[in-house]
């Protein structure tokens, strides 16, 4: 079977590599599926009964802008600590043995762009923790969170 799975790669001409949470738990980063792994990560969103995708809504930048922002904040720093496992630049290597490639992935933790793929070749599904956007529409634009 996993020889199959070699042939089909090497025989195609493209590659499209999708990624999820389970990528970024090999890295060492907290995983947000179930209550347990994040309530770990984050107590204090435990001792109020938030779950991930609770906490996560931008809703809280207005109803308590300071837990939104140690929320966020706490992620950024902990996505800029960890370094992508060895998986990711086996991908790659593979991938450029192609003549083309792509990523498509639901993470936000900007650790495909920090093992090496070039940003164009990477569709983040759920945008990304790196960037800033208005609370409020004021523009299309984003801002790189780097500084922040």
């Amino acid at each position: 079977m996993i020889q199959k799975a070699v042939d089909a790669v090497k025989n195609s001409d493209y590659l499209l590599i999708t990624a999820g949470a389970g990528m970024g738990v090999d890295s060492g980063l907290p995983d947000f599926r179930g209550p347990e792994g994040f309530w770990r990560a984050y107590p204090a969103a435990k001792k109020l009964g938030l779950r991930f995708e609770e906490l996560a809504n931008p809703r809280w930048f207005y109803d308590n802008p300071k837990l939104a922002w140690a929320f966020y904040g706490h992620r950024l720093q902990l996505y800029r600590r960890t370094e992508p496992h060895e998986g990711f630049a086996l991908l790659l290597q593979i991938a450029r043995a192609k003549k083309d490639f792509f990523v498509v992935t639901s993470n936000v933790d900007g650790q495909f762009q920090k093992a090496g793929y070039e940003e164009s070749r990477i569709w983040e599904v759920h945008g990304s923790i790196h960037y800033l956007q208005c609370r409020e529409p004021c523009s299309e634009a984003i801002w790189s969170a780097e500084g922040v």
